[in-house]
C-alpha cells in the first residue's frame, strides 16, 4: 500500500536529500519555502515596528501583521480578529489565562482539567490553585485512553470556575469530544478552555461549533515560526480581564498615578509583539487553507492506520492507547529495548522520532512507563516513511 504525502516536498527545503524521514511533527512541523522566504522578506525589504511608524515601512508591516491576524481569525471561524491575541506559543497562551482568570477565584472554587494533560495544561493551573486556595480536579481516563465521562456530575459541580482540556493528546493522539465537554461545561457556568496545540494544525477547527471560550495553539506546529502562538477568545470575556503584562502597546493612557488599558487584542500584546514571526504565521496559515484541513486530517488518517497495521505485526512491540478518534501520533514501547536507544539507532538510518515523557509525566506514570518512543505525521510523510522505520525497528530488535 503506498500513500503519498499530500504536499510538493520541493515546497520543504529540509527535504532535499530525500534521505530524511522526519516523524516528529508533533514537536514542532518542517518549514515550507514560502514561510522561509515570507520571513526573509519582511526582513529584507518591510523590516518596521509595527504600529507606531508613520513612514512606509512601519506601514507595509503593520499592514502585514494585521493581515496575519484576520487570516488566523478567519482560518479557525473567529467572530472577529479582534479576539485573536499574538504570543508566544500554547504555553504563553494558557499562563495568560491562568493569570488573567486567577484573579477571579475564590478559596475552594474548582478547576478541572485531565489526566492526559501536556505539563504547559497542567503547572499553570497547579500555580494558580496554591496562589487562590482552589482546589484542582482530574478527569480520569478509560482503558483505551479516552476521557471518562460517564459520570460527568462528580466533576462537573457547582463549584467547577475553570475546564481546561487538550483537543489532542500528544501522547495517546486521543480526539477529545470538546463540543460535548463544551454543553457540560455550559450547564454549569464554567469557563471552557482548549488547549488545541495538537489539533489546529492537523484537523478543521471552528471555535464556533466546538462551543469553547477560549483556544490556545502554537504556530510551530502548524508549519510557522517558532516563538508565535495564539490565544483565540470569546471578545466579551477578553474585554473583562485583566492585562498579563505591563509596558507599551497594551495601554492607552499612563501618567504617574495611573494607567488605562488600550483595547483587545492590544491590551494582551505587550511590548514590540513577535511580527515578523505573525506574519510568517499568517503565510503558513494560508498555505495549510490551500490544502483543505479536511484532506489534512484524511492524509494523517490514512497514515495512522497504515502505521498502525504495520507497527503491530512487530512483536514485543507495544502501542499505548486505542482510541475510537484519533489524530497521526503514536506512542508505543518496544521490550527489552529503552526508548532512547531506540531513537538512537533510528537515527543511524536519518529517522527522526521522539523518546521521553513528551510532557506529559502523569500520563506516562498512568501507563506504567517513564518514556516512550513517539511518531507522529504531518503533510510531507507518506507510506514509505512507515516502511523505512519498521524496517529500522526490525534491524534494531536483530541488533539487541
Amino acid at each position: 500500500m503506498y500513500i503519498e504525502n499530500l504536499v510538493e516536498i520541493r515546497d520543504f527545503p529540509i527535504f532535499s536529500d530525500n534521505k530524511l524521514v522526519y516523524l516528529d511533527s508533533a514537536s514542532t512541523a518542517q518549514k515550507p519555502r514560502e514561510v522561509i522566504n515570507g520571513i526573509k522578506n519582511v526582513y529584507e525589504s518591510s523590516n518596521a515596528n509595527v504600529h507606531r511608524a508613520l513612514y512606509k515601512l512601519g506601514s507595509q508591516s503593520t499592514e502585514m501583521f494585521e493581515s496575519a491576524r484576520a487570516s488566523i481569525a478567519q482560518f479557525i471561524n473567529a467572530a472577529s480578529s479582534k479576539e485573536i491575541i499574538f504570543t508566544s506559543g500554547t504555553t504563553e497562551s494558557i499562563n495568560l489565562l491562568a493569570y488573567t482568570l486567577g484573579t477571579q477565584l475564590e478559596k475552594n472554587d474548582e478547576i478541572l482539567i485531565s489526566q492526559m494533560e501536556h505539563h504547559a495544561n497542567l503547572v499553570p493551573w497547579q500555580l494558580l490553585a496554591k496562589r487562590s486556595e482552589a482546589k484542582l480536579k482530574y478527569l480520569p481516563l478509560t482503558k483505551s485512553g479516552e476521557l471518562d465521562l460517564s459520570q460527568p456530575e462528580k466533576y462537573f459541580t457547582q463549584k467547577t470556575k475553570i475546564v481546561s482540556i487538550t483537543h489532542m493528546s500528544n501522547v495517546l493522539g486521543t480526539i477529545n469530544p470538546i463540543a460535548k465537554i463544551s454543553k457540560i461545561t455550559k450547564s454549569i457556568g464554567a469557563i471552557f478552555i482548549v488547549d488545541g496545540a495538537q489539533s489546529v494544525s492537523h484537523l478543521p477547527v471552528n471555535v464556533q461549533e466546538l462551543g469553547c471560550d477560549f483556544l490556545a495553539f502554537s504556530g510551530h506546529k502548524m508549519l510557522g515560526p517558532t516563538g508565535i502562538g495564539i490565544l483565540w477568545g470569546n471578545l466579551e470575556i477578553l474585554e473583562s480581564l485583566p492585562p498579563f503584562m505591563a509596558g507599551g502597546e497594551m495601554i492607552e493612557t499612563v501618567s504617574m498615578e495611573s494607567s488605562t488599558w488600550n483595547k483587545v487584542p492590544y491590551k494582551f500584546e505587550a511590548g514590540t509583539p513577535n511580527f515578523v514571526q505573525a506574519i510568517g504565521l499568517g503565510i503558513a496559515v494560508e498555505y495549510l487553507t490551500n490544502i483543505g484541513m479536511k484532506e489534512v486530517q484524511d492524509h494523517e488518517k490514512k497514515l495512522t492506520h497504515y502505521a498502525l497495521s504495520r507497527l503491530e505485526k512487530i512483536s514485543g512491540l507495544y502501542i499505548h492507547g486505542t482510541p475510537e478518534k484519533r489524530g497521526g501520533v503514536i506512542s508505543f514501547n518496544l521490550n527489552k529495548i529503552h526508548p532512547q536507544d531506540l531513537a538512537q539507532f533510528l537515527n543511524e538510518d536519518n529517522i527522526c522520532i521522539r523518546v521521553g515523557h513528551h510532557c506529559a509525566q502523569p500520563l506516562l506514570k498512568m501507563l506504567g512507563e517513564t518514556s516512550t518512543a513517539r511518531i507522529s505525521f504531518y503533510v510531507y510523510n507518506d507510506s514509505s516513511d512507515i516502511d523505512k522505520l519498521c524496517k529500522s525497528i526490525e534491524s534494531t530488535k536483530k541488533y539487541f
